[in-house]
């Protein structure tokens, strides 16, 4: 475990203009007492940084496996700056929690290059239902603030970057 074990102690990065951030969330429908909390945790993040409510888009997947379709369908609907996918990954007596996580992990990967729009992998990835209650508002605090606070860092890079850059009169 790391040394940091409450997921909810983030500073919000410093970004102008956050209330006119268009950020759309998947959730899971699997687990929803997990994912419904990492969903709360992740609005809040982002209302208190600012991004109006209208500018909050929220749609549900059956499983994490379908968060990385559900993103690129929700980035194709409108012009969001970015995406946050919510689940929860148990392991059980099989490895399925292994393919399921590495298949939405490299799917999010490759829609946030091809797109240019960050695509933020906010899936618990638990031994068991106590541990991903810990990381869900728990002991460990909610992963949907880290996930939150995440987005907007990276929205607010990108459009750092892609600013024009300002003349001095020369």
């Amino acid at each position: 475990m790391s040394k940091k074990t409450n997921l909810s102690d983030i500073k919000l990065p410093d970004a102008e203009g956050t209330e006119n951030f268009k950020v759309g969330i998947v959730v899971s429908k699997w687990n929803p007492e997990i994912t419904e909390a990492l969903l709360s945790a992740s609005k809040e993040t982002l209302t208190k940084a600012g991004i109006n409510d209208d500018n909050i888009k929220v749609v549900h997947v059956p499983g994490s496996f379908e968060l990385p379709a559900g993103a690129k369908m929700l980035l194709q609907s409108d012009s969001f700056d970015g995406v946050i996918c919510l689940g929860c990954v148990i392991k059980g007596e099989t490895t399925h929690n292994e393919y399921i996580s590495h298949a939405v992990a490299t799917g999010l990967t490759q829609l946030s290059l091809v797109s240019n729009k960050p695509c933020i992998f906010g899936v618990l990835t638990p031994n068991d239902m106590e541990q991903a209650k810990d990381r869900a508002g728990g002991k460990h605090g909610n992963k949907g603030h880290e996930a939150a606070a995440t987005l907007i860092e990276m929205i607010a890079l990108k459009k750092s970057l892609t600013q024009k850059n300002k003349s001095i009169g020369f």
